[in-house]
Parts: structure tokens; C-alpha cells; sequence
């Protein structure tokens, strides 16, 4: 089975992994961040700005490859600090509102200066 790269200028990016990856019905989307695409940068300094920002970024990959977030199967979530996740639950829970996807959430092992989260998204399109 073939495999395609989904790449979106709306969402952080990297020559080191692939934003997306769509694999028959299956689009795989790496782990995102926080950061902000038209500037660069962190959106905040707060879990719940980066992890709306990293589920926006999420979301853009998702269209570029035909799906939404209405799609998504699983989702993994790692945490700088596990302390945050009440914060990333306040902002996660609006996202997916019913009938939630499957998801995970860990500890992020990079030391990455002001990063807070690191979202990834598997959907299966129809």
C-alpha cells in the first residue's frame, strides 16, 4: 500500500518527520506542538494556549490530508508536567465534545525550554 506525505504551511513543521503521513484509509498525524506557524514561536506560555494551538495544528494537518477531527480514532498526549494535565483537560475537553476518540496522555521526555505538550492523531477516513 502506497503511502502519502500530508504537509500543510498551517502547521509547524520539520525536515525530520512528516506531518502527516495517509496510508489507505489511515492519516497519521506526528507530534505537534504549540507553536504558533505564522510566527514561529510558542502561542503562550499556558497549557491551555499551547494546547489549543497544538490541536489547531492538528486539525490543519487532518484537512490537508481530507480528514477532521471527527475522524480521529486515537489520540496521544505527552506532558511536560503531568501537573498540567487538569489545565490540558480544560481546554482538550471542548475539542471533542461527544463521543471522544481513544487517547493516552504521558510524560514528554525532551527538555524542550517552554514547550508544555505534544499532541498526536490517528483517524481512520471514510
Amino acid at each position: 500500500m502506497p503511502r502519502q506525505i500530508i504537509t500543510t504551511p498551517n502547521a509547524p513543521s520539520s525536515p525530520l518527520y512528516s506531518q502527516g503521513v495517509k496510508a489507505g484509509s489511515h492519516l497519521f498525524i506526528s507530534g505537534t506542538t504549540g507553536i504558533d506557524p505564522s510566527t514561529g514561536t510558542l502561542a503562550g506560555a499556558t497549557i491551555q494556549e499551547q494546547t489549543r494551538q497544538a490541536l489547531t495544528n492538528c486539525a490543519a494537518i487532518l484537512q490537508a490530508g481530507g480528514g477532521t477531527l471527527d475522524d480521529v480514532v486515537d489520540v496521544g498526549i505527552l506532558l511536560a508536567d503531568p501537573g498540567d494535565f487538569a489545565g490540558m483537560n480544560e481546554e482538550y475537553a471542548g475539542w471533542f465534545a461527544t463521543d471522544p476518540p481513544t487517547r493516552y496522555a504521558a510524560k514528554l521526555g525532551a527538555e524542550i525550554p517552554g514547550l508544555l505538550v505534544s499532541i498526536r492523531m490517528t483517524a481512520v477516513l471514510t
